[in-house]
């Protein structure tokens, strides 16, 4: 999945757009499919992002900057409006409705939706691990898959 903050060349306004692949945009672009949110215009372009790197899994962090103590400041973190909250836990109790009707499959998940998708096995809600590169690779073959929104722990985990 890449996200590309996008903007509305009309009016200025700005928001959030999610794709398979940068391919996925150009193209849904050029058959006219992205419209503004606000004002409904179809001329949208992408908007300057700043990039969100991550380091490699075998990179080590420096750990925290090192600040004198004397301008060290303490803060908690800040607090969620109840509003969130109840998303949070509206979406929580959502996905783990859905999780209920479906198998776990582990890393095995790419492998089996792909098998559901051309008829190789039969079709069932399932849920799981895959890769970066396997979710790309589904959502280019027309795969209908969706991310969890909240961690799942596998069923051998679990206390």
């Amino acid at each position: 999945m890449i996200v590309y903050d996008l903007q509305c060349e009309d009016g200025g306004h700005k928001f959030e757009g999610w794709f398979g692949s940068s391919g996925d945009f150009d193209g849904q672009q050029a058959r006219g499919l992205i419209a503004c949110p606000d004002c409904g215009s179809a001329r949208v372009s992408k908007a300057l992002m700043a990039p969100n790197l991550g380091r490699k899994g075998n990179q080590k962090t420096g750990g925290p900057a090192k600040v004198p103590a004397a301008s060290a400041v303490a803060s908690p973190p800040p607090e969620l409006s109840p509003e969130a909250k109840a998303m949070l836990q509206a979406v929580a109790a959502l996905q783990a409705e859905a999780i209920k009707s479906s198998r776990w499959v582990g890393d095995g998940f790419a492998k089996d939706a792909r098998a559901m998708h051309y008829g190789e096995k039969e079709s069932a809600p399932i849920h799981g691990r895959a890769s970066a590169e396997d979710v790309q690779e589904m959502l280019e073959e027309g795969i209908g898959i969706a991310p969890l929104l909240i961690p799942v722990a596998p069923p051998e985990e679990i206390n």
